[in-house]
């Protein structure tokens, strides 16, 4: 599935294998760089085209493409063109869709079984609205009005989830789902970044939430599939070196 694969030695064809490629997080005017262009411990450089840029990989597939240039993006290296850049449908298309080419004990996993898709989707939708989105909505704010109404609206849905956590270890269902690794991505950034840079500082998950501060750990340090894909210095880089302030 990767050309060329014959022309690296052993340690480049092994890159070649990763399966996912890490941009570095400084994200200047051209947008996400791979490590050939910044070499920020963690990034990648991109083993299929050495594209400099993950603009560049959109380009490839559209020359005249007009949108936004976002990560994540799920490739496909047999018709080198991007399968999907939305990471709501990735982790759906992820969960099922490979199933044929995994060890059975891989396969069996599924964190959107039938069964409970009514109440993990109805937790996603305000979860996402409130929470994920909620963040940007309050730091990125360029009104006081939208700020004030945007910060309410984040700490209103964490006292929910803090009551939803309060004696579970998952959001839904007493096992591991979609809806705890949705909402994982934004506490594990919330302390180190959100607080601070975007003024969501009525509480931190620390001091504030103790069931989702537990709920949280229990994550990362119990599955390393949460730990080995948290990177602090990726974070804190994304949010104070590619975004210095907030734009309000």
């Amino acid at each position: 599935m990767i050309l060329g694969l014959k022309d690296f030695d052993s340690k480049e064809a092994e890159r070649a294998r990763k399966p996912v490629t890490v941009v570095s997080p400084r994200m200047g005017t051209l947008g996400w760089p791979f490590a050939n262009v910044d070499n920020f411990a963690g990034a990648d450089i991109d083993t299929l085209y050495n594209s400099e840029h993950v603009k560049d990989l959109y380009f490839k597939v559209d020359p005249d493409y007009q949108g936004r240039f976002t990560v994540p993006i799920l490739w496909d290296k047999k018709a080198h063109t991007i399968v999907n850049n939305e990471s709501s449908e990735i982790i759906r298309i992820l969960n099922t869709a490979f199933n044929d080419f995994l060890p059975t004990d891989k396969a069996s996993l599924n964190f959107y079984p039938e069964n409970l898709r009514t109440d993990i989707d109805e937790v996603n939708g305000w979860i996402f609205e409130n929470i994920n989105n909620g963040v940007y909505r309050a730091g990125l704010a360029t009104t006081q009005t939208a700020y004030v109404k945007g910060v309410a609206d984040v700490f209103e849905a964490l006292d929910k989830v803090e009551k939803l956590l309060d004696g579970k270890d998952f959001l839904v269902g007493n096992q591991l789902t979609e809806a705890d690794i949705r909402l994982f991505v934004t506490t594990i950034r919330f302390d180190v970044a959100y607080v601070g840079h975007f003024k969501c500082n009525l509480r931190t998950i620390r001091d504030g939430y103790p069931a989702i501060h537990r709920w949280m750990r229990q994550l990362y340090w119990n599955n390393d599939a949460f730990k080995s894909t948290t990177d602090f210095d990726h974070i804190k880089a994304l949010y104070y070196w590619s975004n210095p302030f907030p734009l309000r």
